[in-house]
């Protein structure tokens, strides 16, 4: 997600080489969570939705394997799968930006509905997590929340193709709300 910082293991020769030449062109990859169960082999269709992910820091092993902290730093869409020169997909993307009809105050009236029910969920936990300060009506909250809900990767992959932030938000209360019910599990 946007904003998010994790560690990644990269093992798989396709991913190796692509992070060797990330690292040598100084560019970005993208993340799009692909179930190959449920939807089989990936294809790269156009509209796909995924984050773009800047590498923070990274170790070369020395049998090849990478360990990265990456950052997500945006959204994009693919446009077009490009024809494969690599082991790994590349494609043409696009930037995906929200389509949000609501004004600022708006925004920022629901943004404070949504840290609410954060604040009331912490207030059930045994050792209240000091989260609150960073937090902030001002400025886009869906993705901080996300994080801090942690739910399942399928769950922010729907997140991550909601073009509105309000919708976003109602979607992380309805998780929110269900765990304060459940007395803050």
């Amino acid at each position: 997600l946007p904003g998010a910082v994790m560690p990644l293991h990269v093992f798989e020769q396709r991913y190796r080489e692509m992070v060797a030449d990330v690292l040598k062109t100084n560019r970005n990859f993208g993340l799009i969570f692909h179930d190959w169960d449920e939807q089989g082999p990936f294809l790269g269709e156009e509209g796909r939705v995924g984050c773009l992910a800047e590498i923070q820091q990274h170790e070369e092993l020395e049998d090849g394997r990478f360990i990265l902290i990456v950052k997500g730093v945006g959204r994009f869409a693919i446009d077009e799968g490009l024809e494969q020169k690599s082991l790994y997909f590349e494609a043409i993307v696009t930037d995906y930006k929200d389509a949000s009809a609501m004004r600022d105050e708006e925004m920022e009236f629901r943004r404070g509905e949504s840290i609410q029910l954060l604040d009331a969920l912490l207030d059930l936990l045994p050792n209240r997590p000091d989260h609150l300060h960073e937090l902030s009506v001002h400025s886009e909250l869906s993705y901080s929340l996300a994080q801090a809900i942690q739910m399942e990767f399928p769950w922010h992959q729907r997140l991550l193709e909601i073009q509105d932030e309000g919708s976003r938000l109602e979607r992380i209360d309805q998780v929110l709300r269900t765990m304060i019910r459940r007395g803050g599990t």
